[in-house]
């Protein structure tokens, strides 16, 4: 079966020259881009199951707008007045920015890399006494957690937000016309099941980036036909083109 229609999980892009736009103009495919999973904060009850009092910490953590909308957001529902002198470590620039949302900008008390907050080193350790709280979502790494760890400051972890299914209705019409399905999270693999409960794959090839993808791929029931990254294809458009020409060279 020649392959012709290929659906990627995540949202389509808007930059120009994407790479798969590009790989879509010339192999000739017929791309559809679809996010399988979304991002939303924990309920209320999620919260309070988690023992966190926010009173206890003088500076947070925050890599993501919606840990600040959260974050903001049960600061409200607990009554916790977020004082004038918080400090507030940020991933990035436009994180920073972001809490114009909710507060006063000051410099003094605002500080932010420009990938990650671990670039900002030396100025957490002016303020070494400092009690963190690192807010993340549920599938967030441990490298927050063991930088500060490593700095021996007092630092407690919240889970604000989570990463579910999103609805998939949209595509069900289109979806079993696709012969490749690319994914790249294990909550992907989940959202596929659970909007798609009866679906058998059957001849169609998945492709997944990442071992904990490709393991959840495998609990799942599913075929894994499209590995990657490997020494060979370090990403997936080199791993989809290498194995789309040689598919479609055998018809």
């Amino acid at each position: 079966m020649k392959i012709t229609n290929v659906l990627v999980s995540q949202p389509k892009p808007t930059a120009e020259g994407n790479p798969y736009v590009l790989l879509a103009e010339k192999l000739k495919l017929n791309l559809q881009f679809k996010q399988f999973i979304k991002v939303e904060g924990v309920s209320s009850k999620e919260f309070r199951a988690q023992h966190i009092n926010l009173a206890d910490f003088t500076a947070v953590v925050f890599t993501s707008k919606i840990g600040i909308d959260t974050y903001f957001k049960f600061a409200k529902e607990v009554k916790f007045a977020v004082p004038e002198d918080m400090l507030y470590f940020c991933s990035t620039e436009a994180i920073a920015l972001y809490l114009q949302k909710y507060i006063t900008f000051r410099k003094r008390k605002i500080f932010y890399g420009t990938k990650n907050v671990t670039e900002i080193t030396d100025v957490i350790k002016k303020h070494i006494d400092a009690k963190v709280l690192i807010v993340q979502g549920d599938v967030s790494p441990d490298v927050l957690p063991k930088f500060f760890e490593k700095l021996k400051m007092v630092h407690k972890e919240v889970v604000l937000y989570k990463t579910v299914s999103a609805d998939l209705a949209d595509i069900k019409d289109t979806f079993e016309k696709n012969q490749i399905l690319v994914f790249f999270t294990p909550a992907g693999i989940r959202s596929l099941k659970e909007n798609f409960p009866d679906w058998k794959q059957g001849d169609t090839k998945i492709a997944a980036f990442g071992e904990s993808t490709q393991d959840e791929l495998k609990k799942l029931g599913y075929n894994l036909d499209i590995a990657c990254p490997t020494e060979e294809n370090p990403s997936m458009v080199m791993a989809l083109e290498k194995y789309i020409v040689a598919n479609n060279k055998k018809k």
